[in-house]
């Protein structure tokens, strides 16, 4: 049974098992209570719905910690932040919004960190980092407004990463890589093949449209930072893209019906096809779109390239917004050196892989 709620997620976890919450708070609904599709699955719904409504009604008072977030919102670098970023700050948000009336005298570094260690007790050490950096982000831009002295949140130490954890976004092995293009649909094949032949970020890859290639390079903005790439078109990009099935959307990449994909979309299509291969053996847990721009990264840095050419291809120079593609030419060149490594060194390792196999215990 196939159900849709307006504002709300439904999917299947990585042990196939269905999970649903609410978009834009997070909240999640326990569905062994309310089994999906049931008269208390709807309420659920009902009442977390109207709960946002009453929370996004509830105007902040002058003078609190609600005043300086609804403050921050408004601003212009909250504006340009990717929108990735903005749906990550509005949950911090939702995370404070229990004390969002606690007056702006009473908040100091200790208040702060205690707010920081009681995140991390609720929503994870990586979650609670993100409150930490929202919270610095809102005092930041409030000391000049006279709201607020200082940032509090600077003093406060990020939680580190717990040893037994795994870190996210493992590079792919070259068995993984050749797996998942022989084995996707021609239309996913494409999105991967231009994520794994550039490092673009899979949200910035989704979105890059026809106009953004010239010639032989992709001329592009990466969401997150606002940093501009020049990447050149090797062989086995142009292959891939030549192959790619034919459509009329405005973006390079496109679904099978020929519309331009969404992230979430995409992401859920990635996430059935990942799990088939998991559970046939033919890759390991763990892997991750973004797993690929670190597969670029530790692929050029062990075939001797320094940081900053990799930094360069991977989009990681601050140059000015304002700046023309044509005046970025020299960063073509140099990157166009950077991809030819690339190439050479993924067909090397190609030539040398060994079949992938699960390990199996007797």
């Amino acid at each position: 049974m196939r159900v849709r709620v307006k504002g709300f997620k439904i999917f299947e976890d990585r042990h196939g098992k269905p999970r649903c919450y609410h978009r834009k708070t997070g909240h999640k609904i326990d569905l062994e209570k309310a089994p999906l599709g049931s008269a208390e699955f709807f309420a659920e719904c009902t009442r977390i719905t109207a709960l946002s409504e009453a929370m996004k009604a509830q105007a902040p008072k002058p003078g609190t910690l609600g005043g300086l977030v609804s403050a921050y919102f408004q601003t212009e670098h909250f504006g340009n932040l990717a929108d990735a970023t903005k749906r990550d700050y509005r949950k911090c948000a939702d995370f404070l919004h229990p004390i969002r009336d606690t007056p702006v005298s009473s908040i100091t570094t200790p208040l702060v960190a205690g707010i920081h260690d009681k995140a991390a007790g609720k929503i994870g050490w990586r979650r609670a980092n993100m409150v930490r950096t929202f919270l610095s982000q809102v005092f930041r831009y409030a000391v000049p407004k006279g709201l607020i002295d200082k940032d509090f949140a600077a003093g406060v130490i990020p939680k580190p990463r717990p040893k037994d954890r795994p870190y996210a976004n493992r590079p792919w092995s070259v068995a993984e890589r050749a797996a998942v293009l022989d084995r996707a649909a021609p239309h996913v094949r494409v999105a991967v093949a231009l994520i794994m032949n550039t490092g673009l970020d899979p949200s910035d890859a989704l979105k890059l449209t026809r106009n953004q290639i010239e010639g032989d390079t992709i001329w592009g903005v990466r969401g997150k930072t606002a940093h501009e790439v020049a990447i050149p078109i090797g062989p086995t990009l142009k292959a891939a893209l030549d192959a790619a099935p034919a459509h009329d959307a405005v973006t390079i990449l496109a679904t099978s019906t020929g519309r331009p994909w969404t992230y979430n979309g995409f992401s859920t299509v990635w996430h059935r096809f990942k799990k088939k291969l998991e559970a046939e053996g033919v890759v390991e847990p763990g892997l991750t779109l973004k797993g690929l721009r670190h597969t670029v990264a530790t692929t050029l840095r062990e075939a001797g390239l320094e940081e900053r050419q990799i930094a360069d291809l991977l989009g990681q120079k601050t140059p000015s917004m304002a700046r023309h593609y044509s005046r970025s030419a020299n960063l073509a060149d140099r990157n166009r050196i950077t991809m030819e490594t690339l190439e050479q060194e993924n067909e090397r390792r190609s030539k040398v892989v060994k079949s992938f196999t699960k390990n199996v215990k007797p």
